[in-house]
Order: structure tokens, then C-alpha cells, then sequence
């Protein structure tokens, strides 16, 4: 057989210009692997399947994370490090050069160029196979929209694999896209979705990463550099250790720059003999990149993941609501208070060393609201345990790492760690309890050191008396007539066990409940049932692990006469437009999901009660009653300088100690604790840590700020 000779692009040009056959005419047989049939027959499962579905893909872009300034950046979640941004932020050398490098007909054709298909005949006529594309710029946008678009592997696959039936379809779709967008529009999607190597996705983070600028600033040299990686990114990479491919990919670039009028033949001589001068900067990805600075921090970025994936907003299950915050492209303002955490950091780190077995943090939420401003530990947010500590647990060291300094184990609330028992800080749940029951501040009990309470005893242990529970208090001095005053104040034990018998376990524990503490132990699980939960008498001592989080949300509540407000870690999330995320509530009205969810737990009348008698444990005076001469926490009204209330709270052995204070204007709950080995005691030398950690966090907090008053009870007093 003889061999046909080979096609030339001039055999096709002239039916291109007599409008006999078209591109994708012409692709039937420049493309050896489509066949007779194969235009027609081919199914696409694409999710994107014409060119009026491609005005609605948008590519994955960096969701980015502030703290409550709206300037300082924590982190960025993204799986493409990507910011779109319109056509007129983007540089005119960097449209030259995008069009030099890739397309040079690009303002010429129609989303096919007929030429470049012809090219394309010969080169795979001659290979026997595909081996030039012939895609023009618009193309290129297409493809990617489609393989942007895919919501299964194989759609996506189908929108990528180098097959012939792809091509066509690209054509076809890219010939529509023409007649519906202008050059820039498709310019500007097509700048923003290329791939530009080094994770630079789209040209926003493309000029960060490899210039550290903005679009609109890239000189002529810097945008011939960036256009030249589209074509093979990881070969052209200009930040490997060699720059040879990079520097010829480049001038390559120039040169077509300059056939083409966009520079001159001297310009173009002069950039060509410069060296490729990069500024690469590595953009943070996720908590674990919080910049040094703001280390801690990663803690509330942790607990802001964990809360965003309970949105229903932003998907039906976590996968999907993970994926959506790092391809999103949102912009969030948190709540966290960059002057507040320094102090709350700083109080912290302080009193104890971050090579401490013992973790010692704060979390401060603003009454009303829910928002949380600073949750400080002294730890290090890493997952680096390399150089961590021995485990304090016995039976585990020299098995495993203690989770000291470097952890990222939720330790001040958002995850599913436990908690810490927090001892009596939980009588502010007993107090509320009676008080909305209707029992007066004033109630009274001539309270023994030891009761005899109505609930089930420990087993034959020293606080089980004949098979029932008798606790007693810490000292002989809290024994005799108390009131609610005062038994808060001293933080009387069997005052508080006899205040909960009056009103019943199963009430205290739902008031906890409707005021955000959770149970995560099978122990709390069991003890919380509606089949027990009466006879949890202990529960007014403080036996149940909760987390900072949660009690200073509890006790925000009191100080915001009544009204529980969900901790909330954000001001405002916008969608990639600017507009507010939002989603639909239970009564059908569309809610940004940056509002506070908060409800009436209980009166203004009960919380001003209450907060009344919680003055007295810090050393301050309440408004209606007596504190009985003493308190646990004397020293914190003079420390703060302003009206304060709050409870301080040990465990058995002071395993862990813990003080929750407020303020009218912030709640602050601080613990120190082994999260490692519960069992490994703090000590009594310890306890004041939490005072004085809230005490002086709220002092620095509210610094400069006008003098709040607690409003004084008119009844139940």
C-alpha cells in the first residue's frame, strides 16, 4: 500500500475560512483514537455537561481564618491553595505572557483555532497516536471547569484522561463558551484555575508563593516566569536547586512576548540575561501551621474545626463540612481577642512551666453572647512528640510519650477528651436549682461537719455510712448555721448536699445540662440516665469531668442575668462574595451561622440572686447578705479592681483544682490537672494557680474598660 503523504495545516485552512467544516470536524481525524461513531455515542457522566453549566462551577478556593481584629491571620484551610480574584487585579504583563506561552491566537479565534488543530493532525498523524493537543485557552478553561465540576473519581477521570472523545468535547463546549463570555472573562477563569506548581493554585497564589505579591504587581520578568510553569509545573519549578529548564521556559515565554508586540527586542534582550529572583513564601495550612508567634492558638483552631463540623450549614456530615472549609474559599473572623489571649497566654505560661505533667488553661467567653475571646494552655500546639517528656502515667512510661509540651489533644473543651472533675465549682448548678425552685438566699442550715444524705453510699468507703452517702466538708470551720451566702462563700459540702436534697439530684442535673455541660464518661453517662440521675448526690461535689469550655459558658450565663448562649468561636464567616454564610432554622427563617444560638435557662431574678452570694468566695461584698467572715478565694476582688463573683473547686486528693470567675462583661473558667494520669494529684500548693490565673486574665482583659456593676436581687433574697 502506498503511504498517503502527510496533511499540512494548509490542506484545512482554507474550508476554516470558507466556513465549510468545522473544529470539531476537523478533530475526527486529528484525533486517530475517535472513530466513526465515537463523537456521537460517547456518555459522558460529567457533572458539568454544557457550557451554561460551567457559569456555575467554581474552583476550590483557601478558606481564610482571622482573629477577631479582622487582620490578623491565624491560619488558612485549603486542599488547592487558591483566592480568586477578577481580571482587574491581575496584572497586564501577566495576561500577555499567559497568552504568549499558551495561546497566541488567543483574541483571534473562536475557542477553537483551526490552525492549532491542524498542527495537531500532522504531529499525531506522524506518532500514530495523540501526541499534541491543540488546545487553545479556552479549552484549557473548559477542561478544568469540567474536571472543577466532577462530584465522583469518575467524572473526573473523563474530564482529564488524554483521549480523543475529550478533545472533542472540549471543543464543542469551548466554541459555546466563546459566544456567551468575553476574552477577559474566560482570561480571568482561566488565571484562576491554572496550576502554577509548588501549590500555587490559580495566579493569586502563584504570585504569593513564588513572589510574595499581589497579582497586580508582577513586573514583565515575574509574569513571563509564572506563565512558562503552566505548561509542566514540577519540570519549570524555578525554587528547585536548578534553575536551567526554569530560566529556558522563561525565555521562551519572552520571546513569544516579544513576537508578538508585548515587549521590545531590547526589553526582551535585557530580562533574558537576568536571573530568576524568587521571594517564595509558604502559605499556613490548618492548626498545625499558626504561626509560631501565635503557637497556642492552635488550640482554639482545633476547637473552631470541631465546631464548624457540626454545622449542618456546610453539609450533611463532617466529611462533607471539612471539605467545604477547605475548599470553600470563605472568610472567617473568629472571636478569639488577640489582646486578651497575650494576657490570658502569658497567665498561663507563668505559673506553670509548659514541661509540667500538670496542664494549666483558661478560656474566656463574653456573657450574652457566647463568644469565646482567649483559650490559653501551657502547652504547645504540635504534632511533634519527639522531644516530649515521659509519660506521667507509670504503667505507660517508656511505652509512650506524655502528651507534653507538644500535644494536640483537645485539652480546654470542642473535642471528645473528658475533661477534669471540677469539684465544687458545680454547687453554682445546686444553688440555681433551688433558687428557681423558689428557696431564698436566705435559706438556712445549721450544717454538720458529716450527712448522712439520702442517696446511695460508696461501697464501704469512708463516705458510705451504712449504705448510704456521708460526706463531709473540708474543715471544721464550715460546720454551723449557713446560708446560701455564706455556704458558697466557705463552699460548705453538707450545706450544698442538704440545698440539693431539698430540690432533687435529677433537677441540679438538668440545670447543667440546659446550660451546655455534656457527659462523655460511661461513669457520667450511666450517672446522668433518666434511671439514676436521681440519685446522683455526689453531683453537687463536682465528681463529673467537664471541660473549661463548658463552665465558663455555664457560668457566663449566670452573669448574663439568665440567658445561655452556646460558646461560639466566630464573629462573622462570608461566603467567597462577600455575602454572610447562613443556614435555615427549625422555624424557617435563613440565620447567619455567626449569630449566637441563646436561650432563657432561667430569670434575671435568679441569676442576680445568684450571683449575689458568688461574690462572696472571691472577697467581694454582695449586695443583700453576709458572707459569714471568710471565703476560699478572698484575694481576687482586690486583684481584678472591679465587682467579680465566682467559685473555686478541688477533687478528692486535689487532683485537680479549678476557680471559674466573671465579670458583668467576661466568664473565665480556669483548671490545672494531669490530663495524662488523672490520678497523679496536683496538690494543695496548686490550687491557687486557677485564682490567680483568672483573677489577673480578667484584670488585663478589662483593663481601661469602665466599671460594671452587678445588678442588685430585688427578690429571693
Amino acid at each position: 500500500m502506498m503511504k498517503q503523504p502527510a496533511a499540512t495545516p494548509s490542506r484545512f485552512a482554507p474550508l476554516f475560512r470558507a466556513g465549510l467544516i468545522s473544529g470539531v470536524a476537523v478533530a475526527a481525524v486529528a484525533f486517530p483514537l475517535v472513530g466513526a461513531g465515537g463523537l456521537g455515542t460517547k456518555s459522558f457522566s460529567t457533572a458539568v455537561a454544557t457550557h451554561q453549566d460551567l457559569r456555575t462551577v467554581q474552583p476550590a478556593q483557601t478558606t481564610y481564618v482571622y482573629a477577631a481584629d479582622g487582620r490578623t491571620l491565624l491560619t488558612m484551610f485549603y486542599e488547592e491553595h487558591r483566592k480568586y480574584v477578577p481580571i482587574s487585579e491581575i496584572s497586564p504583563y501577566v495576561q500577555q505572557a499567559i497568552v504568549a506561552a499558551e495561546d497566541t491566537r488567543f483574541y483571534r479565534h473562536h475557542g477553537v483555532d483551526p490552525k492549532g488543530v491542524a498542527r495537531a493532525f500532522v504531529a499525531n498523524q506522524q506518532a500514530g497516536g495523540v501526541s499534541q493537543g491543540a488546545s487553545t485557552l479556552t479549552m484549557q478553561y473548559v477542561r478544568m471547569a469540567l474536571r472543577d465540576g466532577a462530584q465522583t473519581p469518575t467524572q473526573a477521570l473523563e474530564a482529564t484522561q488524554q483521549t480523543g472523545v475529550r478533545k472533542v468535547r472540549e471543543m464543542r463546549i469551548a466554541m459555546d463558551v466563546e459566544k456567551e463570555m468575553t476574552k477577559a472573562e474566560i482570561l480571568e477563569r482561566y488565571l484562576n484555575s491554572a496550576y502554577f506548581g509548588h501549590r500555587a493554585y490559580g495566579i493569586y497564589s502563584a504570585a504569593e508563593i513564588f513572589f510574595s505579591k499581589k497579582p497586580a504587581d508582577l513586573t514583565p520578568l515575574e509574569s513571563a516566569t509564572l506563565a512558562g510553569l503552566v505548561k509542566a509545573p514540577s519540570e519549570y519549578d524555578p525554587a528547585s536547586s536548578d534553575q536551567k529548564d526554569a530560566t529556558d521556559r522563561r525565555n521562551y515565554v519572552i520571546d513569544r512576548m516579544r513576537d508578538m508586540g508585548y515587549l521590545s527586542s531590547a526589553q526582551a534582550a535585557d530580562f533574558q540575561r537576568q536571573p530568576i529572583t524568587l521571594k517564595l513564601t509558604t502559605p499556613p495550612n490548618d492548626c498545625v501551621s499558626i504561626d509560631t508567634k501565635y503557637n497556642s492558638w492552635g488550640f482554639f483552631c482545633d476547637y473552631l474545626k470541631a465546631w464548624w463540623a457540626k454545622q449542618p450549614a456546610f453539609g450533611a456530615n463532617w466529611y462533607e463540612r471539612l471539605a467545604k472549609l477547605r475548599r470553600g474559599g470563605y472568610t472567617i473572623v473568629t472571636s478569639i481577642d488577640p489582646r486578651v489571649q497575650q494576657v490570658a497566654e502569658e497567665q498561663t505560661a507563668s505559673r506553670e512551666s509548659t514541661g509540667s505533667p500538670f496542664a494549666h488553661g483558661i478560656v474566656l467567653v463574653e456573657p450574652g453572647t457566647g463568644r469565646v475571646k482567649a483559650m490559653a494552655v501551657n502547652r504547645k500546639y504540635s504534632l511533634d512528640q519527639d522531644q516530649n517528656y515521659p509519660h506521667s502515667n507509670p504503667a505507660l512510661r517508656g511505652k509512650i510519650k506524655g502528651n507534653y509540651p507538644n500535644t494536640v489533644v483537645p485539652l480546654l473543651g470542642g473535642g471528645d477528651l473528658p475533661g477534669y472533675q471540677a469539684g465544687s465549682t458545680f454547687k453554682m448548678f445546686t444553688m440555681l436549682a433551688a433558687l428557681k425552685a423558689g428557696l431564698p438566699l436566705s435559706t438556712e442550715y445549721n450544717a454538720p461537719h458529716r450527712i448522712v444524705s439520702i442517696y446511695p453510699g460508696g461501697g464501704g468507703g469512708p463516705a458510705d455510712c451504712g449504705g448510704l452517702w456521708c460526706p463531709s466538708n473540708a474543715s471544721g470551720a464550715m460546720s454551723g448555721r449557713q446560708t446560701m451566702w455564706s455556704g458558697f462563700g466557705k463552699s460548705v459540702n453538707t450545706y450544698f448536699v442538704w440545698l440539693e436534697q431539698k430540690v432533687g439530684a435529677d433537677k441540679v442535673v438538668a440545670l447543667a445540662e440546659e446550660l451546655g455541660l455534656n457527659w462523655r464518661t460511661e461513669v457520667d453517662i450511666r450517672q446522668a440516665s433518666p434511671q439514676k440521675r436521681k440519685e446522683w448526690g455526689a453531683f453537687t461535689l463536682g465528681v463529673s469531668d467537664v471541660n473549661p469550655l463548658e463552665m465558663a459558658g455555664a457560668y457566663a450565663a449566670v452573669a448574663a442575668d439568665g440567658r445561655y448562649c452556646e460558646p461560639l468561636p466566630v464573629l462573622s464567616v462570608s461566603n467567597p462574595d462577600g455575602t454572610p454564610a447562613t443556614y435555615t432554622a427549625e422555624d424557617g427563617n435563613v440565620v447567619p451561622v455567626a449569630k449566637g444560638r441563646c436561650h432563657q435557662v432561667f430569670s434575671p431574678e435568679v441569676a442576680r440572686a445568684a450571683t449575689d452570694a458568688a461574690r462572696c468566695p472571691t472577697g467581694d461584698t454582695p449586695a443583700r447578705g453576709s458572707c459569714g467572715g471568710w471565703s476560699t478565694a478572698d484575694s481576687v476582688r482586690g486583684i481584678v479592681g472591679r465587682p467579680v463573683a465566682g467559685k473555686t473547686g478541688t477533687t478528692d486528693s486535689t487532683r485537680s483544682a479549678w476557680f471559674v470567675g466573671y465579670t458583668p462583661e467576661l466568664a473565665a473558667a480556669s483548671f490545672i490537672s494531669d490530663p495524662d494520669n488523672p490520678s497523679n494529684a496536683v496538690g494543695d500548693g496548686q490550687s491557687n494557680k486557677p485564682i490567680d490565673a483568672v483573677a489577673n486574665t480578667l484584670k488585663g482583659a478589662l483593663k481601661d474598660q469602665p466599671i460594671r456593676k452587678f445588678p442588685a436581687p430585688t427578690a429571693l433574697v
